[in-house]
């Protein structure tokens, strides 16, 4: 059983409710649980849960943008007037 967020099934099942036109199938049993596969046997296309810690990848990828500021000129933003 994976760590989820409390309200990550009903995330999950939100996200997926319309892509039954591509063959998307959950499993409610195993998205409750947090299965890492959460799609029905009967789907044509599995659906896996790949947990990530998007507060650090966000903070990594700031990081980087004021890191690439303080070394490079500023640079103008296109479309706006000085």
């Amino acid at each position: 059983m994976n760590a989820l967020a409390g309200n990550a099934p009903a995330i999950l099942t939100r996200i997926c409710e319309g892509l039954g036109f591509l063959g998307v199938q959950l499993d409610e049993n195993r998205n409750a649980v947090g299965e890492p596969l959460i799609s029905a046997d009967q789907g044509h296309v599995q659906v896996r849960v790949i947990q990530t810690d998007e507060d650090v990848i966000i903070a990594r990828a700031v990081f980087r943008m004021l890191a690439d500021t303080q070394t490079s000129p500023a640079r103008p933003l296109r479309g706006v007037a000085p």
